[in-house]
């Protein structure tokens, strides 16, 4: 079984370098469409049984401009237990001026998610998104018998993939985060755990922006 998991295009928001989160959102940049189109072509001979997307719109209209370039048709299924962390009341803000109010916390959230703690912004923790991104996960592994698709965000996502593979929380940002529209798989036999990571962030087929 093949679990295929990408994030979201680029937006607006990822390129003013400010915070997005679970409820934050902005527009994808015109030219992430180019991106995703080019990533829908290259999965489009894999059989997928189902896509799952976070309901964000930024997720949302990946997950569509995907889709759109198959033959077959697929369902989208949009589920919030696939948005992205949530970042409380620095959602939305500049990360670099953030960083300055909050310097120890944000480089724990970026490079070491055991030490990560996100009661000075009333953020989400590391084990409540983690719960609730590999239940989905996990459980569509289990209702289907041919390749998934996951379509979400860079921290959250990020963070399941590597603990489905088995990292201690310490170890989930060692790999770096996702790049937009980037490519990570994840395989299993019999559903057991930890998966095994075959390919991760993979932009060799995307077009330069």
């Amino acid at each position: 079984m093949k679990l295929y998991f990408t994030r979201h295009g680029k937006t607006e928001w990822n390129k003013q370098h400010r915070f997005q989160g679970m409820n934050g959102d902005s527009p994808l940049l015109p030219s992430s469409f180019v991106q995703i189109r080019a990533l829908g072509r290259h999965l489009q001979d894999v059989p997928f049984a189902a896509v799952y997307a976070s309901p964000s719109k930024r997720a949302k209209q990946t997950a569509q401009g995907i889709v759109s370039q198959w033959e077959q048709s697929v369902p989208i299924f949009y589920d919030a237990n696939l948005k992205e962390m949530g970042y409380g009341k620095i959602e939305g803000k500049s990360i670099s001026k953030m960083h300055e109010q909050y310097p120890k916390t944000l480089t724990n959230m970026r490079h070491r998610l055991d030490l990560y703690d996100p009661t000075p912004f009333n953020g989400e923790t590391v084990s409540a998104m983690l719960d609730r991104m590999t239940q989905t996960i996990v459980n569509a592994s289990y209702h289907y018998d041919r390749p998934v698709l996951f379509v979400g965000h860079g921290a959250s996502m990020t963070a399941a993939i590597q603990f489905l593979a088995g990292k201690s929380y310490a170890e989930l940002r060692e790999m770096g985060g996702l790049k937009n529209n980037s490519l990570s798989i994840l395989e299993t036999n019999e559903q057991k755990e930890p998966y095994e990571l075959t390919l991760w962030n993979d932009v060799s087929f995307l077009p330069a922006l």
